[in-house]
Parts: structure tokens; sequence; C-alpha cells
């Protein structure tokens, strides 16, 4: 079997930000589909209220998926969500969510 790479970004949002959250995955920008290296994504809904969302994207490496991090497409697809957090910043507001990537690589399916 081929190895794969897996990251996964643990988001964290305020019970008032929920849904905007899904509004925004609901209208993405889909720049992630046409990244060289990309094979999948899943956006999971915690099932338990206050637990995390999951995105769960699936590449070829981990170098694709860092490119991915660093390219224009990126900022294109997280700029509203960025915005977001920008004017909850200047407001002097709580931000509404937080992000955690933590990465794997697949050893079995």
């Amino acid at each position: 079997m081929d190895k794969k790479f897996v990251a996964v970004n643990y988001i964290n949002c305020t019970p008032e930000y929920r849904e905007r959250f899904e509004e925004l995955f609901g209208s993405r920008a889909k720049a992630i589909d046409l990244m060289p290296g990309f094979l999948e994504m899943h956006v999971l809904k915690p099932a338990k209220e206050g637990d995390a969302y999951l995105i769960v994207s699936y590449w070829e490496t981990e170098t694709a998926f860092k490119d991915w991090t660093k390219s224009e497409a990126f900022l294109e697809g997280h700029k509203r969500g960025f915005a977001d957090l920008a004017q909850a910043k200047a407001e002097g507001r709580p931000m509404p969510m937080t992000s955690d990537f933590k990465t794997y690589e697949i050893i079995a399916n």
C-alpha cells in the first residue's frame, strides 16, 4: 500500500459562531480541490455540543499539503474566516474559533 498523508484540523467554535462556520464550509471556494497532490476532504460536525469540528484532508504527500498551506489558493479559500477573526480582534471580542492542525501518515486501511 502506498503511504498517504493526512492533515486534521481541529476547529473549536463558540456556540454563536457554529452556524457561520458551517455556512463558510457549505459555500467554500473549493480551491483545495485543484491543488496538486490533493485527494479528498471530509468536514465532520461534532455530535456533541462543545466538541471540535474536524477537517480531514488526504494528500499524496506531506509536501503537497505544505504547498497548499503556503499557496495563494489557501489564503483565498480562508479569507472569509480570517476576516471574521480579524474583526473580532479589532472589536476586542474573543476569537469565535480556534484551529489546531495535526498531521498523520496512514499505516493501515
